[in-house]
C-alpha cells in the first residue's frame, strides 16, 4: 500500500481504536459525535484497505478479531502521545479551555459537586464541563475520563491523586423513630433496631465502632489510637431496606424507617435542620465509608490547566464546608 494511501487511513485507525474501548457502534460513533453508519463505514473501509477482518459484528456487540486488536495494541501508545501532546500545545494559549469529562459518585456530585460547578464554569468561560454521575469504578483512560472524584481510602498507586476534603460516616435516624423504638445506648443495643445499610457483600451486614476520644490532645496519640483498637466493637444488624446509594438511605432515615449509616456529606443537611439526629454519638462508625475524598487521574507528566483549576476551585470551595 503507498504511503499516501496509509495517510489517509490514520483517522480510520483511531475509531478502530475507540470502538475497541467502547465495544459497540453505536456506543463508538456516539464518543465520537458522528453517526454508526459512518462509524461502520469507516471500519469497513479499514478493513477493505488491510484485506482482512478487523471486527467481529453479532446483533449485540462488537469483538476485535486478532488482526484487529493486533492494530488497536500497536497504535494505542501513539494515539495517546498524540493526544497528550495536543494537550500541552492547547494549555500554552493560557486560560484553561477545552472539553473537561470528570466522574463522580452521585449523591457527592448532586450534593457537594454540583453547586460549586457554577462559579468554575464563570471564571473559566472557555471550559466546557462534562460530569458523569455515577457510583461504579471506572478505567479513566480507557472511557476517556480527564478526572475522577473518588470517596476512597487509598488511591491507586498509578494515579495522581489531590486530597480535597475529609469525611465523617454518621449514624442517624428520626426522633420519631427514636422514641418509637428506644435510643441505643452502646453499639449492641443496634440489635434491636431496624438498621438501613449499603450492602457490601451477601454476607450479614455489620458495623464496627470504637468509642470516640475525649481529649484529641492527648500527649500520646498513639496510646490512645491503641487503645481505641482494642475497645472495637463489631456488631452484626439487620433491617428491612438497603441501597448503594447514600441519598436513598437518608431519605428512608427521614421517612422514619429506621437507623441509618452514611456519609456526612449525605445528612449534613438534615442534621443542621433538625429532621435527624446523631445516634450513639460517643462511638464513632471504623471502615463503612472512606474518610477522605479525592480529585484522581492516572499519572502523566503534564496535568492540563483546565484539571489543575477545576482542582483547586473544589478544593478551595470544599475547605469551607459542606452546602447545605
Amino acid at each position: 500500500m503507498d504511503e499516501q494511501k496509509i495517510n489517509e487511513l490514520w483517522s480510520h485507525l483511531h475509531w478502530l481504536s475507540v470502538l475497541a474501548q467502547q465495544g459497540s457502534f453505536t456506543a463508538a460513533a456516539e464518543r465520537l459525535g458522528v453517526s454508526k453508519a459512518a462509524m461502520s463505514q469507516r471500519i469497513a473501509e479499514l478493513e477493505r484497505a488491510a484485506r482482512v477482518t478487523l471486527v467481529q459484528r453479532t446483533t449485540r456487540s462488537v469483538r476485535l478479531t486478532e488482526a484487529g486488536q493486533r492494530l488497536v495494541d500497536d497504535t494505542r501508545a501513539s494515539f495517546a502521545q498524540i493526544a497528550q501532546s495536543f494537550a500541552q500545545v492547547q494549555d500554552l494559549a493560557g486560560q484553561p479551555s477545552g472539553l473537561l469529562r470528570v466522574t463522580a459518585p452521585v449523591a457527592f456530585a448532586r450534593q457537594q459537586l454540583v453547586p460549586l460547578l457554577a462559579d468554575f464554569l464563570k471564571n473559566y468561560p472557555d471550559v466546557r464541563l462534562e460530569l458523569d454521575l455515577s457510583d461504579r469504578l471506572t478505567a479513566l483512560a480507557t472511557e476517556g475520563f480527564d478526572l475522577a472524584i473518588r470517596h476512597t481510602a487509598r488511591p491507586p498507586d498509578t494515579h495522581v491523586a489531590w486530597a480535597l476534603c475529609r469525611t465523617e460516616t454518621v449514624l442517624v435516624a428520626t426522633r420519631a423513630y427514636l422514641r418509637r423504638r428506644g435510643e441505643p445506648q452502646t453499639p449492641a443495643d443496634l440489635h434491636a433496631h431496624n438498621c438501613l445499610h449499603y450492602p457490601r457483600s451477601q454476607d450479614t451486614p455489620a458495623w464496627t465502632f470504637e468509642p470516640r476520644l475525649l481529649d484529641e490532645s492527648s500527649d500520646n496519640p498513639n496510646g490512645g489510637q491503641e487503645r481505641l483498637a482494642q475497645e472495637r466493637v463489631t456488631v452484626p444488624v439487620s433491617g428491612n431496606f438497603a441501597a448503594n446509594n447514600s441519598e436513598a438511605l437518608r431519605e428512608a432515615a427521614l421517612s422514619g424507617a429506621g437507623i441509618a449509616l452514611m456519609p456526612d456529606f449525605s445528612a449534613q443537611d438534615a442534621l443542621r435542620q433538625g429532621k435527624l439526629v446523631p445516634v450513639l454519638p460517643a462511638w464513632r462508625s471504623v471502615g463503612a465509608f472512606a474518610e477522605e475524598i479525592y480529585a484522581i487521574r492516572p499519572y502523566a507528566p503534564h496535568v492540563p490547566r483546565a484539571v489543575a483549576a477545576l482542582v483547586a476551585h473544589l478544593r478551595a470551595g470544599l475547605a469551607e464546608g459542606f452546602a447545605t
